[in-house]
């Protein structure tokens, strides 16, 4: 069984997926990735995080998700007493301001515009692994 916490990325679209999956992969990531493909699958994990299941290391989160919208699912996630403390990355094609300041609004750890290549894509997913998974000291 792997020891470390694993990260949930929620997004919707498949080729995002993809990339994230394969730049993480490549990294050799020691975590393990749980996907949520659109709100309400993220949120399906908060009976399952208070009921003591292992909560992730951090949440990568897309803004613009079907069915519940990732700023709900953030303003959801700071709310609940248990979940706070879980880091949240907005991981997101919006450059809006509006989209920015809701989001630290509601409490989220970092805002980052979702790079278009691969290339670029690594050296997000690298600084991701770094400071989260890597230096940031994980609640206890």
């Amino acid at each position: 069984m792997n020891s470390c916490p694993p990260i949930l990325l929620v997004e919707d679209n498949p080729l995002d997926v993809d990339l994230t999956l394969r730049a993480f992969q490549r990294r050799k990531l020691a975590n393990p990735i749980v996907v949520a493909r659109d709100g309400e699958e993220a949120l399906a994990w908060v009976p399952r995080w208070e009921s003591g299941e292992i909560q992730p290391a951090v949440i990568l989160l897309d803004l613009n998700l079907p069915r519940v919208d990732g700023l709900i699912v953030l303003r959801i996630l700071k709310d609940h007493i248990a979940l706070r403390r879980i880091p949240v990355v907005v991981l997101t094609t919006s450059k809006e301001d509006s989209d920015i300041q809701s989001a630290y609004d509601l409490g989220v750890n970092s805002y980052i515009v979702k790079p278009v290549d691969f290339d670029n894509f690594m050296d997000v997913a690298q600084q991701i692994e770094l400071y989260w998974c890597v230096l940031n000291e994980l609640r206890k």
